[in-house]
């Protein structure tokens, strides 16, 4: 019944006067994400992305074949990207439906964004809804931990009078909790929204605030925060600015880095304090050469180690594994005959004794297509005979080989790969920084967190002897900062040809 499908699931109807708002974080929420597959994304969205390009000028078929390769390995960015993609027309054979259904799919894997772009289907008639359903959904997908959500609802919430006609109301404590909650996972509308609210109160105190989250909105791509604090450096009023005092010098790093932004919004730049760090610090020196400004600010990354050949990587057909990487077990478990989604699969004999089951377990895991038939194992030798019965299929995930070494990764072209640093050197919150330069946080592979923070545009650029970020205070992320290490990934070192150019 199309009733019982996610699109008409039935929700709390938006409520605007909520009384308070409990910050979800949606990196928490969602599947674990298969690198192989990951790899696939990232080098799509490189290619949907390229600013160099028109989009009539884009490898399309390709984007699509590779996004749709990373989506049957449930990779859930993957999904909804693909969804858009068959909306705006890139693959011929796909429609509204197909979009649909892969949104839905998300929804079922619990995924808070999918509950956001199924408020947005119900919104712009993709699905049969109205104004209320996709505001309930936005709600949910909110309330479950997606920062657009957040944001787009928080702005709604920072008016000082109820407007349901205009689409606005007031309640700006939740609001204000909304769009913290939304920052501290990284999104730059977010910070936008928030400097107006500090630097409404009036005080030195809330315009410092004001500035300094419009400073780290700079860092996770605002153009507009740029652009912003561009015109405060430039021209402050005396009564309103946010910023302590006139700086042309900065001014003109700010415009720079807001055309930047303007022109590639995919762009971070998360070691903007090398060159741009916020007053009373002084300003390095620069060439002001736009090269040298971005691919100071911008995120780098340790070359990445060749992997030794592996017997996986040497095999054929379903057990082949590329040598880069490794494989893990998850809790998905399938006793159909038939592969639900494309993965890694291994099979396993809980009823079976102790000789069957060690047998099931030396087998290699197989790559399955979607729908694929599984290959039934047989008894061994002396253990029965035809096929064994009661077979649970156990999913396996690809990690990269390094086993959780410190690699963040980013579409080409946004990071910098950067000689590793010798001696290596690690800190955590209870030391001050022992070395200047980029500093990259870390999160182990088993903690829930880890794909909000072991992030390239989560990278610091911090000063020898101050301590490094907080994730509650300075973040804005409900994370504990003895629960983080952090990794030097890039020394500071002279650079004698900007010694030589203008302060």
């Amino acid at each position: 019944m199309t009733s019982d499908l996610p699109r008409n699931e039935e929700l709390p109807l938006f409520n605007p006067h909520r009384v308070d708002f409990t910050c979800q974080v949606e990196a928490g929420k969602v599947p674990p994400i298969d690198a192989e597959a990951d790899a696939w994304f990232l080098e799509a969205r490189a290619l949907e992305t390229d600013p160099e390009l028109l989009e009539n000028e884009r490898d399309w078929k390709r984007i699509v074949r590779l996004t749709r390769q990373a989506a049957e390995r449930r990779h859930w960015k993957a999904m909804l990207n693909l969804a858009s993609l068959y909306l705006d027309g890139r693959d011929p054979e796909r429609g509204v439906e197909d979009a649909v259904v892969l949104v839905e799919q998300g929804m079922r894997l619990g995924v808070p964004a999918a509950y956001d772009r199924m408020g947005t289907y119900h919104m712009n008639g993709a699905v049969q809804g109205d104004v209320s359903q996709a505001y309930a959904f936005w709600q949910k997908a909110a309330e479950m931990g997606n920062p657009q959500a957040m944001t787009f609802l928080a702005e709604k919430l920072m008016a000082t009078w109820d407007n349901p006609k205009e689409g606005f109301w007031a309640n700006i404590p939740v609001g204000t909790k909304m769009l913290e909650c939304a920052f501290g996972q990284g999104d730059a509308q977010a910070a936008l929204a928030l400097q107006y609210q500090y630097s409404d109160s009036g005080t030195s105190g809330g315009k410092n605030r004001a500035m300094r989250v419009l400073h780290e909105g700079v860092k996770l791509g605002c153009a507009k925060c740029a652009h912003y604090l561009q015109l405060e450096f430039d021209d402050p009023e005396p009564t309103k600015t946010i910023v302590p005092h006139r700086d042309k010098v900065r001014s003109e790093r700010y415009q720079m880095l807001g055309d930047a932004l303007d022109f590639n919004p995919s762009r971070r730049f998360p070691n903007l304090d090398k060159m741009l760090p916020l007053p009373p610090a002084r300003l390095p020196p620069w060439d002001g050469k736009r090269e040298s400004l971005m691919k100071a600010v911008m995120a780098v990354t340790p070359p990445k180690a060749v992997p030794e050949p592996s017997a996986a990587s040497q095999s054929q057909g379903r057990e082949f594994l590329d040598a880069a990487y490794d494989l893990h077990p998850t809790e998905d478990r399938t006793s159909d005959q038939y592969a639900p989604f494309a993965a890694y699969w291994r099979p396993t004999a809980p009823r079976e004794a102790l000789p069957v089951r060690a047998y099931l377990g030396a087998i290699a895991p197989a790559l399955y297509r979607p729908g694929e038939a599984f290959v039934a194992p047989r008894y061994p030798d002396g253990a029965g005979r035809g096929a064994i019965p009661g077979i649970v299929w156990e999913r396996l995930i690809t990690v990269h080989h390094n086993h959780g070494a410190v690699e963040p990764r980013a579409p080409a072209g946004l990071m910098r790969e950067v000689a590793a640093p010798e001696p290596r050197r690690s800190g955590t919150a209870s030391q001050a920084c022992p070395a200047t330069g980029s500093w990259q946080p870390w999160l182990p592979m088993a903690h829930p967190l880890r794909h909000a923070v072991n992030q390239p545009w989560r990278q610091a650029w911090v000063t020898a002897g101050q301590r490094f970020p907080d994730p509650r205070t300075d973040w804005l992320l409900p994370l504990d900062a003895g629960e983080l290490t952090w990794h030097l990934l890039h020394f500071a070192k002279p650079d004698h040809a900007q010694e030589k150019g203008r302060q």
